[in-house]
């Protein structure tokens, strides 16, 4: 008992339930097990009157799972009769349906993707009799279900085709939607030479029997297993064909084309295809995702395509029109950086279609809520100056003026300089010598005289540098003078850095050095311009000591000289045979930690010894 007890309260043995003999404390006990309850009884099934779900129309049939809302779970265990096996159903089924209840079946069975079930009972379906004693014969569109079953369960084009074959033991002529699931198959493989003689047929036994032409499915098959090899010329032909037959191109087989042309650099082909999409009504309203039109417009600008780049803006601008439209509105914006990139592009490429369509939808995604960025109207200014539109390349400053003419963000200083940001107005303006200097400046002047007058002090620094780079020190020097007399405005650092250029360059180092002293006792204080400026003047006068002067100034003003400056200075002092001043240049490098480099390739060349014997 002591045993039984540390057992029980172990949990080693469950306790038993004991049943005592007598209810008397005197009378002697014996222990009994219980006896095990009564098994339970099976339910009955439910009463017909209860409307349960097992009893619908057409309870007798035995496919269960055509009657989503019945739960398996409702149906007894005992009651293995309804269980009946997938063959056993599908063979019932072929018995009982007839076309149109098969194609029925075959479109529920397709939505639970089904593909197997749908096959096996074709097949068990075309050997059994119908209502007149004669074996079923089905239909084209019937077949196609069995077609696109096949397909699904992966068989070959070549076990299609054999299936094709086939129909004509029933008497059925194959139609496009026929001819469409081998092409499926086809691409699906590899197999484009096949495809294109399948829709070659197609397009022969279409002249006879008009339900066998190939329609957009068909040629979207065959264009997309071409461009998967790389055909794109091939491919081409049947875009042509989808287009000339009044098809719309497919999305898929136009991004197809887009991945093939730019994998192997036909750019301009995908600009020949978008041009056709163009012509053609149905294809008018083609426009691809926003992600592609970005990436369309990002290679074409790396490869300065300009009018792939239009294209893409093109897609762009209708998505923002859709956008706006829709209900509730959607205001989709391009990225600005994007903008500028097609605007330089359009400068470099001299495109002015793109130049126009960039900016318009800037200014559409930025909705009159903002003005565009500095960089915005510099790109359309190199744009215009590039393309030798002067007249708008000053409008453009002065739309750039009047938005940050006052602006006090970082390095505002250097948004109207000549030597920076508007130096391709410069060499625009100095592109053929005086005479469009000139002219420039007489409609400056004719400006600042009008009704409503414009003065520019920028636009004037930018005719005394183009004087400068033509070096014309006379139209130089009357240009800065006008400043004051004719247009009323004060020179700024530009003005003068100006000016000691164009003194620099002819070697008048004296006068740039006087310029220097002159404003600097107006208050008015030198940039880093102005010392790189003064160290190229004395560095034309053979002189690199009064340049590293100029050196020790800019660093005493809290400046950092450039490398550029450095080397400059150091190939001065070799070609000058100064070596103390070398070793101070030597010194400022490592002071600021520059990494000067050498210049044997120089060096090369300035040792060449050159004999003037031929002999």
């Amino acid at each position: 008992m002591v045993a039984m007890r540390f057992l029980t309260k172990s949990g080693l043995i469950r306790p038993l339930n004991f049943r005592f003999v007598s209810s008397s404390a005197h009378l002697h006990q014996e222990l009994q097990l219980a006896e095990p309850p009564p098994p339970p009884q099976t339910p009955l099934p439910p009463n017909p009157s209860s409307g349960s779900p097992l009893y619908k129309d057409n309870w007798r049939n035995a496919t269960i799972s055509d009657y989503p809302a019945v739960d398996t779970a409702a149906i007894p265990v005992n009651l293995g009769f309804l269980r009946l096996n997938s063959t056993a159903q599908l063979q019932s089924l072929s018995q009982m349906l007839d076309a149109n209840g098969l194609m029925d079946q075959f479109a529920q069975w397709m939505t639970l993707k089904r593909w197997a079930d749908v096959k096996q009972l074709f097949e068990l379906w075309i050997k059994c009799l119908d209502n007149h004693g004669k074996p079923n014969k089905p239909d084209v569109n019937l077949y196609n279900q069995y077609l696109q079953a096949n397909l699904k369960m992966r068989a070959t084009a070549g076990q299609l085709l054999d299936l094709i074959m086939q129909m004509d033991d029933f008497g059925i002529v194959p139609n496009t939607a026929s001819f469409n699931i081998v092409l499926k198959a086809m691409q699906q493989a590899g197999e484009f030479v096949a495809a294109e003689k399948l829709i070659e047929r197609m397009l022969e036994t279409g002249q006879e029997y008009k339900d066998s032409l190939p329609d957009d499915e068909s040629y979207d098959s065959v264009i997309g297993a071409l461009l998967n090899v790389n055909q794109i010329d091939r491919a081409l032909k049947y875009i042509d064909l989808t287009l000339s037959s009044g098809y719309m191109l497919s999305m898929d087989a136009f991004l197809g084309c887009v991945r093939s042309c730019v994998k192997n650099g036909r750019l301009d082909t995908l600009v020949s295809v978008i041009e056709r999409c163009k012509k053609m009504d149905q294809n008018k309203s083609l426009c691809p995702p926003w992600h592609a039109c970005n990436y369309i417009a990002d290679v074409a600008m790396q490869s300065d395509n300009s009018n792939l780049t239009y294209c893409a803006l093109e897609f762009m601008a209708k998505w923002i029109a859709r956008g706006e439209l829709a209900t509730p509105a959607v205001h989709l914006s391009v990225a600005e950086g994007l903008v500028v990139s097609a605007l330089v592009t359009a400068g470099r490429t001299r495109n002015l279609k793109l130049l126009d369509g960039s900016w318009a939808i800037l200014k559409r995604s930025l909705r009159q809520k903002k003005i565009p960025n500095p960089e915005s109207y510099l790109g359309k200014l190199y744009a215009h100056a590039n393309s030798g539109n002067l007249q708008k390349a000053f409008n453009t400053l002065h739309e750039f003026e009047t938005g940050y003419g006052n602006s006090t963000i970082e390095d505002g200083e250097n948004l109207f300089s000549p030597f920076y940001s508007l130096n391709p107005l410069v060499l625009a303006c100095s592109k053929k010598g005086f005479r469009t200097l000139d002219l420039v400046y007489h409609q400056l002047e004719n400006l600042s005289r009008a009704n409503l007058p414009y003065k520019s002090i920028a636009a004037l620094n930018c005719i005394i540098l183009g004087c400068a780079n033509i070096w014309d020190l006379d139209r130089a020097y009357q240009t800065f003078a006008s400043i004051g007399d004719i247009f009323g405005l004060s020179p700024d650092i530009h003005s003068y850095n100006a000016l000691i250029c164009a003194f620099g360059k002819l070697g008048k180092r004296d006068e740039a050095v006087k310029v220097f002293e002159h404003f600097t006792g107006l208050g008015v204080s030198p940039n880093v311009d102005t010392y790189s400026l003064l160290v190229d003047a004395h560095l034309v006068m053979r002189d690199p000591k009064a340049a590293l002067a100029v050196i020790d100034d800019l660093i005493n003003a809290g400046h950092e000289p450039s490398k550029e400056m450095l080397k400059k200075v150091r190939r001065r002092c070799v070609r000058e045979m100064d070596y103390e001043s070398d070793e101070k240049v030597e010194s400022v490098a490592r002071q600021f930690k520059i990494r000067m480099g050498s210049e044997l390739r120089r060096n090369l060349l300035f040792d060449l010894e050159f004999a003037t014997d031929y002999s």
